[in-house]
């Protein structure tokens, strides 16, 4: 008997896709605002990255969907011999899906093989789409004591993100865990 097809279908992105990379990051501010309230001039209404900048970055970006039409994506970011998952976002629409999870998977997968023993992420500790949806992937709470991971935080910081809530470092130990 074959062995049974993936549920969601995640690859690399390619140029086609780019340039949908940063309407789908977008399209998750009604969901902040339905947590947050009205974030007019906040730092997360702020347009998300270019796909374009997010693909020339070490690392990798990964997507869902069809060619020139993804729907969802995970950016991991290689700095300063970490590995870092710097956004994951998928479509309102297509949300609950697994979509997420099959990305961050794929990510945890990838990254390991890249030589990286962690794959690690700041988040909002108490939104369920964030913290929560993490902890049921491996990932737990860390201090984050590495110089990158302490510069992220102070970049959120400086942001004002942290005025919406406790936000934490994360990190997932990686090893043989399921690729798509």
């Amino acid at each position: 008997m074959p062995p049974p097809q993936p549920r969601h279908v995640t690859r690399h992105a390619r140029a086609a896709d780019l340039r949908r990379i940063r309407a789908i990051e977008d399209s998750g501010l009604p969901l902040f605002e339905e947590a947050f309230g009205d974030l007019t001039g906040d730092a997360l209404a702020s347009p998300g990255e270019e796909g374009r900048d997010r693909i020339e970055a070490p690392g990798f970006l990964l997507v869902v969907g069809e060619v020139g039409q993804p729907v969802a994506f995970a950016h991991v970011l290689y700095a300063e011999g970490q590995a870092h998952l710097a956004q994951l976002s998928v479509l309102p629409s297509r949300a609950r899906e697994g979509l997420g999870s099959a990305l961050v998977r794929h990510a945890q997968a990838e990254a390991w093989q890249d030589g990286f023993d962690s794959l690690s992420l700041t988040t909002y500790r108490d939104v369920a789409w964030n913290g929560p949806f993490y902890a049921r992937l491996g990932f737990v709470e860390v201090g984050g004591g590495e110089p990158f991971l302490r510069r992220q935080r102070d970049h959120e910081r400086a942001l004002g993100l942290d005025r919406h809530g406790p936000r934490v470092v994360m990190q997932a130990r990686l090893g043989r865990v399921a690729t798509r």
